[in-house]
Formats: C-alpha cells, structure tokens, sequence
C-alpha cells in the first residue's frame, strides 16, 4: 500500500509509530523490493519486532494485490505490461508462470506429492523387478529363509538385501527395504494433494535463536490486523512439543528424538510384522500397541490443523497445549501446516540447517527469510554443522558392529558384508587414534604422554584429507558408506540386536562392558562424523583430543569436525530465497559479516540501514568506572580478576549501589566460574549480608530450564518489595540484585525493563578463553593465518599441537593480522552489547549502565587490540562518561 506520493503504507501499525520506526519500516520495504541480502539494524527497545512485522507482511499483502489485478487485466498472459513483461519483476512472472508449468507436468506425470496418475502400471513394474531379480544368483537361499526356526525372534534384526543404484544391473532386483523416513506426514495421500495445491506464494519465514524470542514475536504480531489475515504456524523442536508422557519423561532431546522416531517405525512395520508372525507361536501383535497414540486419529490431526488457523497465531507453548487438549501430537500437526502458511515462524536450526529444511518441507525459493538477532548469525550458521564422536560412542558402535557380524555374518549379502565390515575399519581406525594404539602412529609421534601425571591432555588438529591419509582410510567412498547407512536401516537394526543382547545377558547375569548412552545415538554421531570428512578439505578442521584419569583406569576423548567456513552454507539459503533479511540490535560491523557469509557480494549491493535509540539522553546514563570506593584500579583481565583485593573492591561498590539505586540492579559476569567464586568470596568475607541487607540476591541457573522461576522471583520481589503499599518491607528491602552470566540466558532475548533493569553493571570484558582450541582455529580461519611450524621434526606440520594454556593462544593472538585480532575484539563487545541491552527496552524506560574495568578508560595507543569503547552503540556511545575514580 502506498501513498498518493508513491511512499508505502502501514496501516497494520497498531499505533502511530516514531520516526525511526517508520524509516525502519520503508527500509525493509525497499529491500524486500530490491530482494537480496539486507542487513537492518535497530537498538533493543525500539519497537524493532513490531515494524519487522508490519513492513513485511504489508510488503506480501500489496504483492499479492498486484498479482491478483494483473491476472484479473491479463487473463491469457498476453498484451503489454502483464505477466511475461519486461516491466514486471522476474518474480513476480515466475509466481503465474511457474503454476501453470507445474499444473502441466502433474497432469502429464503426476503429482509428486499425491498419488501416481497409474499406481497400478507402477505397481506391476515394481513386480516385474522382483520377478527379474528372484533368479540372479541361482542356488542362493534368501538369507531370511536361512534362519534357524530355534532363533525365529532374530529374524526382525537381520538386514535385508541391498545393492545400490550403481552396483545394480540392468536386470537385477531394486532393494526391497525402503528409506528410513525422518519426516511423517499424518495426512492421507489425497490429503497431500489437496495441501500440494494449496501452498501459499510469498511465505515469509521469521527465525530467531530461542523460543522465548519467538514467542515473543507471536505476542507482538496478534496485536496487529496481520493475526487475522494471515495463516501463521510455529515450528519447534519434539522437546518442546511432544505430549506423550512417556516420550518427555526421557528428558534428553536426543533420547526423545529417537523414541519418536521409533515410535513411527513400529507403527509402519506393524502390518509387515503381523503377517511375519509365526503361526501358533502364541505371539501377538495390535495395532493398539504400536505407534504413538498421539498419531493414530487422522482426523483429529486434521481437526488439529484447522483449529490452529482459525484461532490468533499460536506459539509453540499454545501448541503444546491444544495438542493436550484434542488429544493429538503438535510436533507434526503443525510441521504439515507449513504448505498452507502465510507466516512460518521457526528457530535458528529449522531453517539455517540443510537437513532439517529438507525434513520438514520448508520450500525457500521465491520466498522471504527475516532472521532476527543476527549479532553472532556466522558463529551460530558454522556451529550448527559441527559434528563429535566420543571415545565412549565408538567403542558402543565397534562392540555391537562387531557382535551383530559375529551373529549374522554367514546370512549377510556380499554387499552388507562388505559395508559393515568398513564402517568397523572406520571405528577401528578413529580408536587408534584415541586410544594411542601403537598402530597409531600419528599420536606416538607427536606427544609423550606423561603416565605420572594425574591427568594429562593432548589436543590436535588436522585438515580433512591429513586425517584420512594419516589413518589410511582415504580410499573409501564416503557418499556410499553414508547412502547405505541411511538406506539399509543398518543402524537400528545392529543397536535392536545389541539392545536385545544387553536384555539377555542382563537376564542371565552376564558381566559386559557398560556403555554410555544408546546406541542408536553413538552410530548417529559416527554418521555425522563422516559426512563432515566429505566437505572440502578448507571448510573445517578434525580436532583430535585425549584425556586420561592414570590412578582411575579411565580413559576419554573424542573426535570433532569444527566448520569454519559459512559461505556454501549461506549461499544456498541466498540463491533460493528472494530476498534475506538480517534483523539486530547490534549488527556492526558489518564488514566481517560480508566476508564470513556473502563475500561474493559487493558492498555498494548491500542494502544497509542503522537507527538510534527512542529514548531521550537524559534516559541513560552509562558510566566507564575505572577505579573502586577504596581507589583500586579495577583490572578483571584473566590474570588479575581472581585476586581477593579486585573480588572486594567490586563488592564494596555493590554495596554502595544498592543504598542508592532503587528497584532492580542487574550484575554480568565474564562466567559462572567466576560468578560462583566472587559469590563465595562475598559469603565468606561478609559483603553478602550487607548487600542482602538492602536487596535480595538473585544468581543465574546453570540449568536454563530454571531460568523462567528465577526470573519470575526476581521480579516478583521487585515489585512487591519496592511498592508503594510496602511500608514494613521500605525500611529494609528496596528491591533485588541479579547476578547474571554473559552468554547465558539472562544476557539474551530477555526483557529486563522498568524496575527489573534500573542498573546494569557489567563486570569487566567477557573475552573468549584463549585456550579454546575451536576458537582459535576459527581465529586463524579468519586471518587467514599459516599453520605454526612445530619445533620437533619428526611431527608433520599438516597439524597443529596445542597444550590447552592460554599463554598458547595468546601467542596466536599476538601473531595474528587486524583481522584476527579484530575478531576476537567483536565476539567480546557483540556479548558486552547484547548483555547492556536487555535494559532500555521502550521509550518511558530509564537505567544506568556501569561498564567497570579501567580498559574502558585506558589509553587506546597503549592497546594491542581495538578500544572497546568504539565497538559500543552509537546510542550509548554518545552518551559515555568516563570516570577515571569513584565518587
């Protein structure tokens, strides 16, 4: 919608919106128009989500007016200035032009998500093949006749035939098993074709990183005029939305994604079980008793996707809660809802992840992808194609690998023979390498471990192709071994043996080896593991680490993939999506996330835009604090925070704040180690009791399940304490200090306003350990920096050693260019910005914020590293008062 001067409108704003507000607002706007990458930045508190919300459904709204009116003038696609014109936009013809090609070919080929046109021609040519494969190998029993009727109950864990598109003759047979399908869909095929049909042009797809935020952004959108017009679905994770008791009472995500998943699988085969069922064996086997019972009544899925629409946009709490009430799962109820949505709102994994795009359908061409708090987008895009496997999961994976093939080795196909006796080389090989086997020389020749030691650690790392030649194991095809894993049900059917295995021993007391966690977990990490060793040999790096307890016998370890580059990954979201929008606070600068994720792109391309704060200056008072109420400097730099001086002297000023500041003061800390040990040196030194005098203590959970209690205390003691009508409590409590973590939960997505955020006090510069050898690769990734020569010459300089002291990465630091060093300095303020910023969050509110370390005031000529003082928003920076002493 626009204006007779040609501006566009946003009637959807539910109020008249600020000036920033609507410079924000004809910004995304115009990217949208534009398409490509944007990057739109707009400080917490600023009404952000809300003009995210109006732009870019106004945006879709007025796209799908104007391709309505040109259908209505044009009919026939013909004349000028329809669709087919050189006037119009490349995809707006592709929105008509794409659907009546695609209405063409279902008609001559079929829908590829309904039912084939001929299922019956289909289904004799399916015969044929069986029937053309059944006399291949003559005088070959089937290895499913070949079982012993004693061990009937093992038939279930062998492995069917399979042969792969390759190995397959012209006339040989397809393979009978079928694909282990993680996705499900609980509509009926004709269902699908209907939905098929159905699928809205122009979806937008809103990500952020937690589902707090996301719940968030459904609370902001149903008070807009878009709740009512738009079909909006929330996405989320089986944690979250799982309703089957028995399922969520396993706790760990892992453990309930695969009890789903089994779930589902027993549900499919139980047709094929039934009629497999021994006759007079006594067996029996229901439908009631497989599947998960929140998936058996289509209908009331139905019922389900129809309720969600016809309701005010949910959230995945909302969700979770009407799938209770109908009695069916929200998990897959609103994955298949995705067709016919509008608006898809969905976490950072959903959507960034490859494979979890392709699982749940999520179709991005043409389409729009906002993701929102975008600070650390590159970070979290790489971290997400991470994989790791323990020494413990190895050892799981090789032992039932190798008691599977004991029990079923002379009933195996040539070619299952083959494929499991690689996987078991692969384990054997990446044990050696852990378990410094004297074949494996890569470790024997780069560290002596000292058996003295209590513990002792190497940690190393490699490029992909140095590891597969080092352990030999270059020659095998990867891309098959994993196409056979995923189609040969390989993996359930060995852990379904060694689950039955573990039962029986169990049973008749057998002493085996404890093995953590499920197997079915471990052979996934294998999985992971190997698909990362087939990127590009730049893309990451293999991170070989050792660990050994000498007095307890124990031993410990693991293999990780670290991805270090995000521009394929990136680039494929890009290439599809019409437009991609990156939403933040703090998204400077900029410059670095162009090379990390879009360096292809020009920077005179990028479409960017940056606004100030809503709030008056006299709203704000962020303070520099350089020295304590007693005059010690304060110094929180890793050598000299621990001291009990610096512990007290920021004590002392606590002390002194809470006498002053009313209402709520909100403490960050670099770490929870380091919080719990201030926390303890205050007990113990009595600084705790007088604080507690004046203000209850609050501290951060470990477990972010806790965070929501503690909050709600913390606010509730606020407001109660510090009312008004509190007369009793005015003489001793004037509200509550929180003691928070940086890069905890507490220090994004948050809302701390009003009275929970009058004080923000910011406890040194929460730098990044520089012993962490993932972050210094990363750090050289970046720098583009050359591997370190090692001294010893017998050790191939392929790889890098670290000792895990920070002096070492120091080192890397120093030798670093601008580069690497810049972005150490921005993973350290982006944390210190997102932190400060859950204060200030509309334009009535009020706070202070106190950035205490005397590297805030230092001398900028006598660092090695940028100030950090420029690397603050434009909003607070502007406001800065540099206190040299405390007064």
């Amino acid at each position: 919608m626009v204006d007779e001067e040609g501006a566009p409108k946003f009637p959807g704003f539910p109020f008249e919106p600020y000036s920033i507000q609507t410079d924000f607002m004809n910004s995304l706007y115009q990217s949208l128009n534009q398409g490509g990458v944007s990057m739109l930045e707009s400080p917490t508190g600023t009404g952000k989500t809300m003009s995210v919300i109006c732009s870019a459904l106004q945006w879709v709204l007025d796209k799908r007016l104007q391709q309505e009116a040109v259908c209505d003038e044009n009919p026939g696609n013909g004349g000028g200035g329809g669709v087919g014109s050189d006037d119009e936009p490349d995809w707006m013809r592709d929105f008509v032009v794409n659907k009546v090609e695609n209405n063409k070919k279902e008609e001559k080929y079929g829908s590829v998500w309904g039912k084939p046109h001929n299922s019956k021609k289909r289904t004799e040519i399916r015969k044929d093949f069986r029937v053309m494969g059944a006399g291949e190998e003559k005088g070959c029993e089937s290895p499913q006749k070949k079982i012993d009727p004693v061990d009937f109950l093992d038939k279930d864990f062998l492995l069917e035939e399979y042969e792969s598109e390759d190995e397959r003759g012209p006339g040989s047979m397809m393979s009978k098993r079928k694909t282990v399908n993680t996705s499900f869909s609980s509509s009926t095929e004709d269902e699908s074709s209907e939905e098929e049909e159905e699928e809205k042009k122009l979806k937008v797809y809103f990500c952020s990183r937690t589902h707090s935020q996301l719940s968030q952004f459904i609370k902001e959108l149903r008070r807009t005029v878009f709740a009512k017009e738009m079909k909006v679905v929330s996405l989320g994770s089986r944690k979250n939305l799982c309703i089957n008791e028995e399922v969520v009472a396993l706790g760990n995500s892992t453990r309930i994604n695969e009890r789903c998943l089994e779930l589902q699988k027993k549900k499919k085969n139980d047709a094929t079980k039934v009629k497999n069922l021994k006759v007079g064996s006594g067996i029996r086997r229901t439908k009631a008793t497989s599947g998960c019972p929140m998936l058996r009544k289509h209908r009331v899925q139905q019922d389900f996707r129809n309720e969600v629409f016809q309701q005010r946009p949910l959230d995945i709490e909302d969700l979770a809660n009407l799938g209770r009430t109908m009695g069916t799962c929200p998990y897959y109820g609103s994955r298949s809802m995705v067709r016919r949505a509008d608006l898809v709102v969905l976490p950072y994994q959903s959507l960034l992840s490859k494979s979890s795009r392709d699982a749940l359908g999520l179709n991005l061409k043409s389409n729009i992808v906002i993701i929102d708090e975008a600070h650390n987008l590159a970070d979290s895009l790489i971290n997400m194609y991470d994989s790791k496997i323990t020494l413990s999961q190895l050892e799981t994976v090789h032992n039932h690998l190798e008691r599977y093939f004991l029990r079923f080795r002379s009933l195996l196909g040539p070619t299952n023979r083959r494929y499991i006796q690689t996987v078991m080389v692969l384990t054997q090989a990446f044990l050696r390498v852990l378990l410094d086997d004297k074949d494996g020389n890569l470790i024997d020749s780069c560290c002596d471990v000292d058996q003295a030691s209590e513990k002792s650690s190497s940690d190393f790392t490699m490029a992909i192709n140095d590891f597969l030649f080092e352990q030999n194991i270059d020659n095998i095809n990867l891309v098959k071994l994993l196409k056979y894993i995923k189609e040969s049900n390989v993996m359930h059917k060995v852990s379904g043996y060694g689950e039955k295995f573990a039962a029986m021993a169990t049973q008749h007391k057998i002493e085996q080896h404890a093995e953590e966690g499920s197997c079915v977990s471990a052979f996934q990490a294998l999985a992971n593991m190997l698909l990362s060793l087939t990127n590009n040999d730049g893309d990451g790096r293999i991170i070989i680490s050792r660990f050994r307890l000498t007095s307890l016998k124990k031993r410990g370890g693991y293999l990780k993939y670290v991805m270090l580059s995000g521009e394929k990954i990136f680039s494929e979201i890009v290439d599809e999506a019409h437009a991609v929008v990156l939403v933040g606070g703090t998204l400077q600068p900029i410059e670095e996330t162009r090379e990390r994720l879009f360096p292809w792109l020009p920077p005179n391309q990028l479409h960017f835009f940056s606004c100030g704060h809503i709030v008056p200056p006299d709203s704000i008072m962020p303070i520099a604090l350089a020295r304590g109420p007693t005059g010690r400097t304060f110094d929180f730099s890793f050598g000299s925070r621990s001291s009990p001086d610096m512990m007290r002297e920021l004590g002392l000023l606590l002390c002194n704040l809470v006498t002053v500041v009313p209402e709520g003061i909100v403490v960050f800390f670099p770490s929870f180690d380091y919080e719990n040990k201030v926390y303890e040196h205050w007990e113990s030194s009595g600084i705790l009791e007088r604080i507690t005098k004046r203000k209850r203590v609050f501290r951060e959970p470990r477990n972010n399940m806790d965070v929501e209690s503690v909050l709600k205390e913390y606010k509730d003691t606020i407001y109660t304490l510090s009312g008004m009508n509190s007369e009793v409590n005015q003489a001793s409590y004037s509200g509550a200090i929180l003691l928070a973590v940086v890069g905890a939960k507490l220090s994004e997505g948050i809302n701390l306003s009003d009275g929970m955020g009058r004080c923000v006090v910011m406890v040194g510069l929460p730098y990044a350990s520089p012993s962490d050898i993932e972050l210094l690769e990363r750090i050289k990734h970046i720098d583009r920096f050359q591997n370190l020569k090692l001294e010893n010459s017998s050790v191939s300089t392929s790889y890098d050693l670290y000792s895990g002291h920070a002096e070492g990465g120091f080192a890397i630091l120093r030798s670093c260019t601008h580069r690497g060093k810049e972005y150490y300095e921005n993973l350290c303020m982006k944390a210190v910005n997102q932190s400060i910023g859950r204060a200030i969050r509309h334009i009535n509110d009020y706070a202070a914020i106190l950035l205490v370390d005397t590297r805030y005031t230092s001398d900028s000529s006598k660092r090695s590293l940028a100030h950090p003082v420029t690397k603050l928003p434009q909003w607070i920076k502007d406001r800065l008062v540099s206190s040299v002493s405390y007064d």
